[in-house]
């Protein structure tokens, strides 16, 4: 089991958001960012099983962008499966799941698309990297990405989020990418211009 929070949501219809923090976060970190995304939801904000030098992280790395594939792919079959427990025990809509992760959160999340053709309805990634190359990925048709990055992020290069996008794309994905003028904080105008999204792809006309 993965320590978590879950708060249940007013309208039954909104997605349940899955809130992954980045490296050193709790499961609280993002309550505050799901809220302005999409107000009615549930939220189930999951801390990661890993630490490193204290610090939760959602799989171990080698080093500073460099991830330790086998755990990876091992924490993300875990938090997979996480998934289909929170759903049975919280009664929300299994089928109706959007990530909103932030860094590392946001690598993880990706890594459930790249690994799981129906893990997830969609998913907002905050300065995500490419979880992993050279596999093919499950077909996404019907999954809505947003990926908020900065154009100065010192850890996620430009080209780094633009292959991102290709790569979901290319597995027939429908992508959205922001580009702020900033580093690797998350900036209010990524989460306002992530709730218009969610409220376009998942709210309206329900």
């Amino acid at each position: 089991m993965m320590r978590h929070i879950f708060e249940k949501g007013q309208n039954p219809d909104a997605p349940t958001l899955l809130l992954l923090h980045g490296t050193g976060g709790t499961e609280h970190d993002l309550i505050n960012v799901g809220k302005m995304i999409s107000a009615e939801s549930s939220l189930l904000g999951v801390k990661g099983n890993v630490s490193e030098f204290g610090m939760a992280r959602f799989f171990r790395r080698l080093s500073e962008g460099v991830f330790d594939e086998e755990d990876l792919i091992l924490r993300t079959k875990e938090l997979n499966e996480f998934l289909d427990e929170s759903a049975k025990a919280y009664e929300f809509d299994r089928n109706n799941i959007v990530a909103v992760g932030y860094s590392n959160g946001a690598n993880i999340a990706a890594s459930l698309l790249f690994h799981y053709q129906n893990a997830l309805a969609g998913a907002v990634l905050f300065h995500p990297m490419v979880p992993r190359r050279g596999i093919e990925l499950p077909d996404l048709s019907g999954t809505s990405v947003f990926i908020g990055a900065g154009e100065n992020d010192p850890l996620v290069p430009l080209q780094e989020t633009k292959e991102l996008a290709e790569l979901l794309k290319d597995a027939k994905a429908n992508v959205e990418v922001l580009f702020e003028q900033n580093g690797h904080q998350l900036s209010g105008n990524e989460v306002y211009a992530a709730r218009d999204w969610l409220q376009k792809k998942f709210l309206r006309d329900k």
